[in-house]
């Protein structure tokens, strides 16, 4: 990565663009308000502030670097997730092989830190950009960009735009999970349609194949498992038939953040192909994990003696109103807290430097600005408060928030994630 474009983030000025930041270090930049090491509670953070927590972010980054080294895993964690340069660094700084991303928009940010190798989980037909990235891959040889392939025409469009090209943008086949799931071949023999269409070209080189399990209908261990060995049996077969002839190496690629020990037991199942194989892990919600969604659905909690990731984001709040004694309203909504697949649920109440539970609290419902908060007989919360919140999906809870601090337990301000969305 590129040293010198992260150090320009922490040359960024503080100021209005930036939510929960203390208003009195508007001017500092990024790097002089780290170096302050200011309290989250007490030196001058508003609310709404989302926060991670520097251990537990540590802890994750850590576990799934074990993980994947374990499992003899090439890992590539899903970008869209954070969308954090700083995120991207240290996760290749935990032996990640390169990023996982989504569109064009994503690939550039990636470009503009100087991330060398890339996953596109996406058919990419978009003209301009695959001109961009043809231009990418001329001018800088260490760059190695893959993307999917999930249809005759895709491959058709792609060869179009990338006529003249003096490198072929590598591609593999997407296998779709099944009827009614969402992009990728159908069926073995379109795969093949579709493999056959890329070799008539110059512009395109088959290295693999490639999708995402948990879009199989019903998804279940033993069904990820049965549409897993379709994907590696479609590998081999391609293989066995040369399809792989122009490549260094064979991809083999799965893994969301929900199914990856059926991924790692699936891949150690591969046979020795004629090329070295790339088994590319892609889970990318593992960097703060979360308090709902992914507590419950973690492959950890099927492989609990592999370890087990910890939530890591809290967004804090305060309580602006106490209209009854069944009622609570805090100063953070819609706005601020995930919540397309879960509500956020209520952790810890802090008040004059002290935490506990919060015992009665539920959150039932969101404003745009405003969480609603049913309170129960044993709730102690007034007015003036702080409420600690947990959140479900971090890929939305991130992209609400620029910079993001990273706090260690005692409240302490040891660094800023800067997200592009």
């Amino acid at each position: 990565m590129s040293t010198e474009a992260l150090d320009r983030l922490a040359e960024e000025r503080v100021d209005h663009r930036f939510k929960g930041l203390p208003p009195d270090a508007d001017g500092l930049t990024v790097g002089e308000l780290a170096a302050e090491r200011r309290n989250l509670f007490t030196d001058g953070f508003t609310t709404p502030v989302l926060a991670l927590s520097a251990e537990r972010l540590e802890h994750n980054l850590r576990l799934m670097e074990t993980y994947a080294a374990r499992h003899h895993l090439v890992f590539a964690p899903h970008g869209k997730t954070s969308m954090a340069p700083r995120l991207f660094r240290r996760q290749i700084e935990h032996g990640a092989w390169g990023i996982t991303l989504a569109v064009p928009h994503q690939v550039r940010v990636a470009r503009a830190f100087g991330i060398e190798r890339v996953f596109l989980a996406n058919e990419l037909v978009d003209a301009a950009a695959l001109r961009w990235i043809s231009a990418e891959l001329d001018a800088d040889p260490s760059f190695r960009f893959i993307c999917y392939v999930d249809s005759v025409r895709g491959v058709e469009l792609m060869d179009a735009a990338l006529r003249g090209a003096a490198r072929p943008v590598d591609v593999v086949v997407e296998l779709g999970a099944g009827e009614g799931a969402r992009t990728g071949v159908r069926t073995q023999a379109q795969c093949a349609a579709v493999a056959d269409a890329v070799a008539g070209t110059r512009t395109l080189r088959l290295v693999g194949v490639a999708g995402y399990e948990a879009q199989v209908p019903g998804a279940s261990v033993e069904s990820v498992g049965a549409w897993l060995r379709r994907l590696t049996g479609i590998a081999v077969e391609f293989d066995k038939a040369g399809r792989f002839a122009g490549a260094d190496e064979i991809v083999v690629s799965a893994g969301g953040s929900e199914w990856f020990d059926a991924v790692a037991d699936v891949f150690a199942e591969l046979p020795e192909l004629s090329l070295p194989g790339l088994k590319l892990l892609r889970s990318g919600a593992y960097v703060s994990h979360d308090d709902v969604h992914y507590r419950k659905q973690t492959p950890f909690n099927r492989v609990p003696e592999e370890g087990a990731l910890e939530p890591a984001f809290r967004l804090w709040a305060q309580v602006v109103s106490r209209p009854s004694a069944t009622e609570a309203f805090v100063n953070a909504g819609k706005r601020d807290a995930a919540h397309d697949l879960d509500l956020p649920v209520a952790q810890v109440v802090r008040r004059d430097g002290v935490e506990r539970p919060a015992a009665g609290i539920e959150v039932t419902a969101l404003s745009d600005q405003h969480l609603w908060l049913r309170t129960g007989p044993e709730a102690d919360i007034e007015v003036g408060d702080w409420l600690g919140i947990g959140l479900s999906h971090p890929c939305t809870s991130f992209d609400k928030w620029q910079l993001i601090p990273v706090a260690e337990a005692d409240g302490t301000v040891v660094d800023y994630i800067r997200t592009f969305f």
